[in-house]
């Protein structure tokens, strides 16, 4: 029970951790750990106002980076919709709550990233994260019965 716990928070620090590295590059394993630095002139207004950068579209091209970031988005939110829903007891809409705990920490975490210098926080990725996390629960729904009947 305590490990199942234990697993959601380290998930939730481990992205925490790497939204808040400036000018993280996932193919440059050396910038996973740059010092952070808080965008002082950032508040809650300038990142959320209507026709902020947090909704429009990425502003750096269609690369392997790109592509490396889009698909640790939805491993790691994955992983993390799948220990929320283990988490959570079996009733009616474990599914759902599950996804839903994990889009709100999505749109929490792209907050947080947008008042780092080097990073920016998008809706986009919001809906990536939660892609992610509802792929993983439909694997988990689609493929529970079998699992279980290989344990």
């Amino acid at each position: 029970m305590i490990i199942k716990k234990f697993s959601v928070l380290a998930t939730i620090v481990a992205i925490s951790y790497f939204s808040h590295t400036p000018h993280l590059k996932v193919t440059n394993p050396n910038s996973w750990r740059n010092p952070s630095v808080w965008d002082v002139k950032a508040t809650l207004w300038s990142i959320l106002h209507p026709g902020s950068p947090f909704y429009t579209s990425y502003t750096y091209g269609f690369d392997l980076e790109f592509i490396l970031r889009k698909i640790a988005h939805i491993s790691f939110f994955g992983l993390l919709a799948l220990l929320i829903y283990w988490n959570l007891k079996e009733r009616s809409w474990r599914y759902l709550k599950a996804w839903f705990g994990l889009t709100c920490f999505a749109f929490l975490d792209e907050v947080h990233q947008a008042f780092i210098i080097g990073r920016d926080g998008r809706i986009i990725d919001v809906a990536i994260d939660s892609f992610g996390g509802a792929l993983f629960l439909f694997f988990v729904y689609k493929y529970k019965g079998s699992v279980q009947k290989l344990l």
